[in-house]
């Protein structure tokens, strides 16, 4: 009986809009980029599948500026409450402002953040070898790929103006110069501290940052473990 009124009276139903993505019926070229622009929301995945399965002290630590990252973007949307472009012509939004991008915000955060990991971080494991430099150059010529296409593909997709994503590529970079030498200088001299609280070793958090190459000493222990 409860269905049946339940279906005499049918709610309006709302999609999640986390990843509902847009694109021009029969544009190849838009719904190639409407996927390239999840991807902040792919990176926001596999950092929270690294946290609950490494445990580790500076992935932590990394997300929690992606999340300080997202705040002050909302914060920013919200104090300069400019509009997107083509009002009406998006129905799932969560809201309609647009400046700055959150996604251009978000993947810049990422991609800067990340270069400077690389080369200032993993310094100690350039031992002035041709693959060790070769292997973080086409990294980061990857990355800086993927940071213009996500870009890009919010303008083309009618989501923000290029000024919106500027502003938010910016306001990215920005956050994450910030972020990466405050977790280097703050953060990191805490983090065996932190590493040796009871509730730490009761999560099996651990702190790798005084391993200068955490892939070769994963890479060993488990070898030498299954031996």
């Amino acid at each position: 009986m409860a269905l049946e009124e339940q279906c005499s009276a049918p709610p309006q139903w709302r999609s999640i809009s986390l990843t509902h993505v847009e694109f021009a019926e029969g544009d190849l070229a838009g719904h190639v980029l409407a996927y390239i622009s999840l991807l902040p929301i792919a990176i926001l995945v596999g950092f929270v599948t690294l946290i609950v399965f490494k445990r580790e002290l500076h992935t932590i630590s990394f997300f929690g500026g992606l999340l300080l990252n997202e705040g002050v973007n909302w914060l920013l949307k919200h104090i300069l409450r400019e509009p997107r472009p083509c009002a009406g012509s998006h129905t799932n939004l969560h809201t309609d402002y647009g400046m700055p991008s959150s996604h251009s915000q978000l993947i810049w955060f990422f991609v800067v953040y990340f270069f400077l990991f690389l080369y200032l971080r993993m310094h100690q494991t350039n031992n002035a070898r041709c693959v060790d430099l070769l292997w973080r150059h086409i990294l980061s010529i990857v990355l800086l790929g993927i940071a213009l296409s996500v870009s890009y593909s919010r303008v083309y997709l009618l989501y923000h103006t290029w000024s919106q994503v500027v502003y938010g590529a910016l306001a990215g970079c920005t956050i994450g110069i910030v972020w990466f030498f405050f977790t280097q200088e703050v953060l990191t001299p805490l983090f065996p501290k932190i590493a040796a609280w009871p509730i730490s070793e009761y999560f099996l958090v651990r702190d790798t940052s005084l391993i200068p190459n955490i892939l070769w000493f994963e890479y060993t222990v488990t070898r030498s473990e299954a031996r």
